[in-house]
């Protein structure tokens, strides 16, 4: 089969709907498969690898991201449902979660001020643009949510979305290893940490823990989303007078 042919098949598959979405679910499947093999060691992230694998391969291909995504789209019509789902597990910690309402409550709001005000203050400092320091600030909330915050805050939505991946796989991959040094082993302390700080890549790391280190993982994202979602946009253009 000649190189002619092999191009003409691919342009052929390329328009295909599904082609899209099923490698991208092989991608996945072979990252997990790695995940596994290194006994799943969070180095060995499958979201990591997976994106890694299909950004080259759509660069490899010159395949453009819309038309990427207009195969891929089932996948990101699937998020809300599975978010909704996370509910489920949560519903079995009832007890335990009505019992540590007030902690949480407090570690909400401290850590979703630190995770947004901290990133905003260093980038500032740095000389950050206004639209990169509103892109970034919501980084540590789930996709859906800080890609409408940013907008609204004048960010640009994309490079938010950049943003908040990096931070979701450097949280899997090092925060429970930090926790743990740190002494904290308790399984709903490590999860709402986790959800808090890393939102979705986070909470998937943490169901690999514990069904109850995931719950509260997922309680923390949605916590932290809405908190974000009404506090950042009056707490921001203050914070934005202090740099100017």
């Amino acid at each position: 089969m000649n190189g002619g042919t092999m191009t003409e098949i691919w342009v052929y598959l390329s328009a295909q709907p599904l082609l899209w979405l099923t490698l991208t679910l092989a991608a996945y499947l072979l990252a997990l498969a790695l995940h596994r093999r290194a006994g799943g060691h969070p180095a060995v992230n499958p979201v990591l690898i997976s994106v890694s694998l299909l950004v080259a391969l759509l660069l490899l291909t010159d395949t453009p991201y819309p038309r990427y995504f207009d195969g891929a789209q089932f996948v990101h019509f699937l998020l809300g449902p599975t978010t909704v789902a996370l509910a489920i597990p949560l519903h079995g910690q009832l007890k335990r979660l009505l019992g540590m309402a007030g902690p949480l409550t407090i570690a909400l709001v401290v850590g979703s001020l630190t995770a947004a005000l901290s990133a905003y203050a260093i980038a500032a400092l740095m000389g950050a643009s206004a639209p990169t320091l509103a892109s970034l600030a919501p980084k540590s909330v789930t996709t859906p949510i800080a890609m409408g915050i940013a907008e609204r805050l004048g960010g640009l939505a994309s490079l938010t979305a950049v943003f908040v991946i990096l931070t979701g796989i450097v949280g899997a991959i090092f925060a429970s290893g930090l926790l743990a040094r740190a002494g904290v082993r308790d399984e709903a302390s490590v999860g709402f940490a986790l959800g808090l700080a890393s939102h979705g890549i986070g909470t998937a790391r943490a169901f690999q823990l514990s069904e109850q280190t995931g719950a509260f993982a997922a309680l923390a994202m949605g916590l932290n989303g809405l908190f974000t979602a009404l506090t950042l946009p009056w707490i921001l253009p203050m914070l934005a007078g202090l740099f100017n």
